[in-house]
């Protein structure tokens, strides 16, 4: 196990110098413009393939790092450059964690490579789970998924919500309902390959923030696809379904319990996301609190705005200590027994959303105009308390570890 530290080393830092680059020199002198178009930076996307941080490979060098820091140091440096272009890079990399987390190594070597595509002709996935009426509520999934033995093929039906690079995405992986009576246990991922019919995007949403990143509606109408795409294969499913009746039967809270660990380890990620944003905004902040000058001083020297600042810089460091806590603790299989990555999930993104509308308050006027990133980096900051659980579910969560109390 790793020991727990404070300070990137050496190798960590050159990457994360690296990282910073492309987001200084690409991705903020874009931000402004794929921000008013509201479409997927394409030409974004390719340089990031074309240096590999739009690559596989990246993310799972970072994610083994068994300081667990790597995530997290990559996804602030990426979000403190835009958020709306990083998650249309990032985006990609849901959907092959979930191929990862539960596909055969044939099924991996298959379809990762297709998620992304070449520097020259960039692809991008999907990771299809949350519904109309199944945010939150995971176990109200309507998508169902039947076998057709005959064929041996799966035929999928229903509506997905919120699914980022939903229907421009060369692969989806779809969250199904195979078995409804188990509620979320009753679930199992499908691939579905390029070109399927049936699969078709439905409402593209036009957003308050994160613009850049493309999300819609995917609709499912009866989508035959190959027995071969259901993830794990089906002689695991079976077996995974045999064994959450019986504990259904016998322990069935404890099941639950156990689904609810596998979603805290991934909240750190987005807390990462949040400190990049938060981050962003106060150095935008301070930088034009020290040059702007209103009665003959700078901005900076009266204490009304001294003291925001010192606030938003100690709430950011704050968050970014939770979130290495919770990642360093996540890659080394300590437990969360007091919902430590929703505990920095939870404060990163409430500090995103505080510290980008001090800033705003800080330029005062300029804050409110397009002409200044802090009005668009409010808004990107939004998301956070919104998606991967919301800042509710995040506190609900925290209290029913701590108490033991089934808390509603």
């Amino acid at each position: 196990m790793a020991e727990f530290i404070m300070e990137l080393n050496d190798e960590q830092k050159e990457v994360r110098d690296w990282i910073h680059g492309f987001a200084a020199e690409v991705m903020r002198p874009a931000a402004a413009e794929w921000d008013e178009r509201e479409e997927t930076p394409w030409p974004v996307i390719q340089e990031a393939a074309k240096i590999g941080i739009y690559s596989l490979d990246f993310y799972a060098q970072q994610y083994f790092d068994p300081t667990g820091l790597g995530i997290p140091m990559a996804m602030e440096e990426l979000f403190w450059g835009d958020a709306g272009i990083a998650l249309s890079i990032v985006g990609t990399g849901l959907a092959a964690v979930g191929v990862l987390a539960n596909g055969t190594e044939e099924q991996i070597g298959t379809w990762i490579p297709q998620m992304y595509g070449t520097p020259d002709d960039v692809k991008v996935a999907a990771f299809c789970s949350s519904e109309p009426d199944a945010g939150s509520d995971v176990a109200s999934m309507r998508t169902r998924a039947v076998y057709d033995e005959a064929k041996d093929e799966w035929v999928l039906n229903g509506t997905k919500t919120w699914a980022t690079n939903g229907g421009i995405a060369n692969v989806h992986v779809v969250v199904a309902s195979v078995d409804p009576a188990l509620g979320s246990k009753g679930h199992a991922s499908f691939i579905v390959p390029p070109h399927t019919p049936g699969l078709s995007q439905g409402q593209k949403f036009q957003k308050h923030g994160i613009r850049a990143s493309h999300t819609a509606e995917v609709v499912l109408e009866d989508v035959r696809i190959p027995g071969s795409c259901l993830l794990g294969g089906k002689e695991k499913l079976d077996e995974r379904l045999a064994r959450a009746r019986e504990r259904a039967k016998s322990g069935g809270e404890r099941v639950k319990n156990a689904a609810m660990a596998t979603f805290e380890a991934s909240r750190p990620a987005v807390g990462a996301m949040a400190v990049g944003t938060a981050r962003a905004a106060y150095e935008e902040a301070l930088e034009y609190a020290k040059t702007r000058e209103q009665f003959g001083r700078p901005i900076i020297d009266n204490q009304g705005v001294a003291f925001q600042l010192a606030d938003m810089r100690t709430s950011i460091d704050a968050a970014r200590l939770l979130v290495w806590r919770a990642s360093w603790m996540a890659v080394n299989g300590k437990p969360f027994t007091a919902a430590e990555g929703s505990q920095s999930k939870l404060f990163a993104s409430e500090t995103a959303k505080k510290v980008t509308a001090q800033a705003i308050q800080i330029l005062g006027g300029n804050g409110f105009t397009r002409e200044y990133p802090v009005e668009r980096m409010h808004r990107d900051a939004a998301i956070y308390t919104i998606f991967e659980g919301t800042s509710e579910i995040q506190r609900l969560v925290i209290a029913r570890t701590l108490s033991g109390m089934p808390i509603r």
